[in-house]
C-alpha cells in the first residue's frame, strides 16, 4: 500500500522550520530524518511511525489510537504507530512530530 500523500504534506509543513530534515523513502512509507535519524514516517499501512524514547513506550501507548509498532511479529518499545484518525487533528499531529524530532535529535550524530 502506498503512503498517504497528504499526510506526508501535513509532515513536511510541520517540519518545514526544522533544520537538519530530509526524507527517505524506506519500506513503503516515507520516512523524515532529523539529523540522519529517523524521527517520523507517513507509513505504507496507514498512520504515523513515531519514534519516542524506550522509557515512556508504555505511557504513550495508553492513549487511544497509538500502540507499540511490530517488527517481525516483535513489539518494539522506542517505536509507536499512531493511527490516521488521531493525526487528523492538526494540533495532534504537531505534538506527535515533536516527540519524533526531539528523540532523533538526542541520537548522536550521523555521517
Amino acid at each position: 500500500m502506498a503512503y498517504d500523500t497528504e499526510l506526508a504534506d501535513r509532515l513536511r509543513a510541520a517540519l518545514s522550520t526544522e533544520r537538519g530534515v530530509t526524507e527517505k523513502r524506506m519500506f513503503g512509507s516515507l520516512a523524515f530524518l532529523v539529523d540522519g535519524a529517523l524521527a517520523v514516517a507517513v507509513s505504507g499501512a496507514g498512520g504515523l511511525m513515531v519514534r519516542c524514547e524506550r522509557e515512556d513506550t508504555e505511557e504513550l501507548v495508553a492513549a487511544d489510537g497509538v500502540e507499540r509498532m511490530v517488527m517481525r511479529g516483535r513489539e518494539m518499545d522506542g517505536w509507536l504507530r499512531v493511527s490516521a484518525d488521531v493525526v487528523d487533528d492538526e494540533d495532534a499531529l504537531r505534538r506527535w512530530v515533536a516527540t519524533g524530532r526531539d528523540v532523533a535529535r538526542r541520537q548522536p550524530a550521523r555521517r
